[in-house]
């Protein structure tokens, strides 16, 4: 077993490494604190193929591997996870599933610009609207609807919890067309933003990753062409659940970042903080943190290249991506309480980033999946 990188791979890492450090890392504490979008930052990751690595070169993306994926979106997430999430949706969920599952017309139409990330100078991505009021873990039960009307469909419902959601220019919308059929009744429809009937909500004001902009999208009376459905009527619940599976592998890199970027920060931390006459790394109680997190960070890592290498060898990851999320998402929460203890007091105050780093994590337990969800995930497949 080879857990060595391609000379690429490192290229890769070192380059959103030091994207993080110089174009993430100024400013985020302010828009953090103010909520606002970072438009600079995402439309830089666009010209420097990021917000596509997956993708085909033939339809603009950098054909890159998952590995490579799993290595920049770390990196970014050490920095600003705010950043990382907008990289994961336009890769994970809405690129990916439109080169897998989508026709050629859609692709030329939709996955070229996404991936590029531009039409022109302005910022063109997609968002993966799933989630609804009463649809969140229980994705079965869509009350949006796409009602069939030969050759196009009335699209009438909202959609919660969406990320991108008022940036992003074309939306990949999950709604029921034949109750009766419940799961198999559901259809994934390209819904252009802009569309006549299409409105978007307020900005959530939320708990962390507070730059990234969650709104709730609501549709009334939308007419979507039957040319924009991907895959065969009643392929929708299969198209997401296939998409998430890929996505676990972004959001347990997002994880991993946070939780490595808290870790970082809590060694250099401990080699400058003096207490009772010494650095604080030489008390052993400080050393066993820093070692538990170190070990935990490590096995999240490997969790994620694991599932990252099964994508590329196109074997099923699906247990491997919710073993990796669970698990990443896990020691980001517990990684980053540890790093806001050993910063003691200045860990609780925005200047020493931990603080921020804590609630960026708490959703890596709840977004694409939550823990208790991937759990069932895994649970089926070794109790079948």
């Amino acid at each position: 077993m080879d857990f060595s990188l391609t000379e690429e791979q490192i290229w890769i890492r070192q380059a959103a490494r030091d994207f993080a450090i110089r174009e993430c890392l100024p400013g985020v504490i302010e828009r953090d604190e103010h909520q606002k979008f970072p438009m600079e930052q995402v439309l830089k990751l666009a010209d420097l193929g990021f917000l596509s690595m997956m993708i085909s070169p033939e339809y603009g993306g950098a054909g890159l591997d998952a590995v490579s994926y799993v290595l920049a979106m770390e990196e970014i997430s050490k920095i600003d996870a705010s950043v990382s999430v907008c990289m994961s949706v336009n890769n994970s969920l809405v690129c990916y599933g439109l080169e897998a599952f989508g026709t050629e017309e859609q692709k030329q139409k939709y996955l070229i610009p996404l991936a590029k990330g531009k039409k022109g100078d302005k910022l063109y991505t997609g968002a993966f609207l799933l989630s609804e009021p009463e649809a969140g873990s229980d994705a079965t039960s869509q009350k949006t609807t796409a009602e069939d009307r030969g050759d196009h469909y009335i699209l009438n419902g909202t959609k919660n919890w969406i990320t991108n959601g008022n940036t992003a220019s074309v939306y990949l919308v999950m709604a029921q067309s034949h109750a009766e059929k419940a799961s198999r009744g559901i259809n994934a429809l390209i819904v252009e933003k802009e569309t006549t009937g299409v409105s978007v909500g307020a900005k959530e004001n939320k708990l962390g990753i507070r730059g990234s902009d969650t709104h709730s999208i609501n549709f009334n009376e939308v007419v979507v062409p039957k040319e924009n459905r991907i895959g065969e009527d009643g392929f929708g619940f299969t198209f997401a659940m296939k998409t998430l599976a890929g996505g676990r592998i972004g959001i347990a890199s997002q994880a991993l970042g946070i939780a490595s970027g808290a870790y970082e920060l809590s060694l250099k931390y401990a080699t400058e903080r003096k207490a009772f006459g010494t650095e604080i790394k030489n008390h052993q109680i400080i050393q066993f943190k820093l070692a538990d997190m170190a070990t935990r960070i490590e096995a999240a890592r490997l969790l994620c290249l694991k599932a990252a290498m099964e994508k590329d060898q196109g074997l099923d990851y699906s247990i491997s991506s919710s073993m990796a999320k669970v698990f990443a998402s896990e020691t980001a929460m517990w990684t980053t309480t540890e790093a806001v203890q050993i910063h003691g007091g200045y860990g609780y105050v925005k200047e020493y980033h931990v603080e921020r780093l804590m609630r960026d994590a708490k959703i890596t337990q709840i977004y694409e999946g939550t823990s208790e969800v991937q759990r069932i995930v895994i649970s089926r497949s070794i109790l079948k």
